[in-house]
């Protein structure tokens, strides 16, 4: 099955083409014959791999980037108004089109899946990646990270199913219309966009209510916030609800985990019958999101025990508890979590997955986020043995007058931490070398680019 390309999308110009998100789409369009185009700040591995799909890939934000025959100039939240190709764009009048809307056209006409909530949305949209493909389902998907196996965040496949990941984080996932939609978990989050937890309740019913009639919603038993949410959607018209988790009242019920060093076996009921399956990482909240992928699946007509036969082949995905090597005796560890019960997530399944000490190396993601959570994640790093707490990334962000990552050291500090502030970041590889010894497990934790040290702190513990 081979989906036409919207003819605005024939000649697009991506702004910002290496990111998660923006990558996926052009990646897909390139597959599907689009002549695609675009920039980014940095070279990039990613780069590289659009380059080789036949994209051209500009370095550099300029406003002579942009070709005047493109049909349309894609964008994410992040892009700022003044970016020159943006700017050049508005002088030729090019459409501007939005990354939500630009997915949204791709998965028109297909059977979409698309996976939402404040955090566990990249693994789950990644085991139904895996599952699916490994039935031979030939599947569609983007994903906000990239597998551990295909070693992709997105690409085009033959068959009739299209597995997303939703972006609540701008409202974004609002333009999506799934057949089935899975809800890991409602919290407050994205700070600059959302107020307060009644404005994050009212952007999720609006996702949900852009369910296809007859469609399904996944959504835990477990999570408070999810709870609620179904509470205020179960009485919509044309809409089946299927709950999953360790609740007694969880339509597939979770029976039991059963961690094994770095996997886990996992025992459902569903439809009243037993299953076992393993997950390929640790961690309950990991099991839980198989679980997730299990159910959303099971919706769209799959047999439950080939699906869960299939999610044993999910290894992983980049910077998700992702392995980067060993030196010296010490194992270093990739994390995505920025949000404390990310944060706390992964470190409880590290603690359930190993003796270790455990070492931190953490950034904090945005103002808006230390501003409103930094205690949360000080109170976070005390599970840790030691952390490492660098400054605040900015990503998108300009600072905000009198927030930095002491408000987090302050906290771990009274949460009984054995915290260290470091400031130069090129720093950090030295001294976390110098912290570990032999049987040591480091864990760099961040959305930002702390992820680019685990190499040189594997590097200072060969040396």
């Amino acid at each position: 099955m081979t989906p036409g390309i919207p003819a605005a999308m024939e000649r697009p110009h991506f702004i910002g083409i290496g990111g998660a998100g923006m990558s996926g789409i052009a990646k897909i369009l390139t597959q599907r014959g689009a002549k695609v185009a675009g920039s980014d700040s940095r070279e990039s591995a990613t780069a590289e791999a659009l380059r080789a799909l036949g994209a051209t890939v500009h370095i550099g934000h300029a406003a002579g980037h942009l070709a005047d025959d493109a049909t349309c100039v894609v964008v994410s939240s992040a892009i700022r108004a003044d970016n020159p190709e943006l700017v050049r764009a508005g002088e030729l009048s090019i459409p501007v089109v939005h990354r939500s809307d630009a997915l949204a056209s791709l998965m028109r006409g297909l059977r979409s899946i698309a996976v939402a909530g404040t955090h566990g949305k990249t693994t789950t949209t990644s085991m139904l990646a895996v599952a699916l493909t490994e039935l031979g389902l030939d599947p569609s998907y983007a994903i906000g990270g990239d597998l551990a196996g295909p070693g992709t965040n997105a690409t085009h496949g033959e068959g009739a199913i299209f597995v997303a990941e939703a972006d609540e984080s701008d409202r974004s996932f609002q333009k999506y219309d799934p057949e089935v939609a899975i809800v890991l978990n409602v919290e407050l989050d994205h700070h600059a966009n959302y107020a307060s937890m009644d404005e994050i309740y009212d952007s999720f019913e609006t996702f949900t209510g852009k369910i296809v009639p007859d469609g399904t919603l996944v959504i835990s038993a477990d999570q408070s916030g999810a709870v609620e949410l179904t509470r205020r959607v179960r009485d919509l018209s044309a809409l089946k609800v299927v709950t999953y988790g360790e609740s007694e009242t969880a339509d597939v019920r979770v029976h039991k985990i059963t961690p094994r060093g770095l996997t886990s076996e996992v025992t459902v009921v569903l439809n009243g019958k037993y299953l076992t399956f393993t997950v390929s990482v640790p961690g309950r909240h990991y099991a839980l999101n198989a679980v997730a992928a299990l159910a959303a699946g099971v919706a769209l007509g799959i047999p439950a025990h080939n699906l869960a036969s299939a999610l044993g082949k999910y290894t992983g995905v980049k910077r998700r508890l992702q392995l980067k090597g060993e030196a010296a005796g010490v194992q270093v560890i990739d994390s995505y979590a920025h949000h404390p019960t990310e944060m706390t997530a992964d470190l409880e399944a590290m603690r359930g997955a190993t003796d270790a000490r455990i070492l931190v190396v953490f950034q904090p993601h945005l103002f808006s986020r230390t501003q409103e959570l930094g205690t949360e994640m000080g109170q976070a790093l005390a599970l840790a043995d030691a952390s490492v707490v660098l400054d605040i990334y900015p990503a998108r962000e300009d600072p905000i007058p009198g927030i930095t990552s002491a408000l987090i050291i302050e906290a771990a500090k009274a949460a009984g931490a054995d915290v260290t502030a470091v400031h130069d970041q090129a720093a950090v590889p030295e001294a976390v070398a110098g912290m570990a010894t032999p049987g040591d497990l480091v864990l760099t934790m961040g959305a930002g680019d702390v992820t680019d040290l685990g190499p040189q702190i594997l590097d200072h513990l060969s040396s």
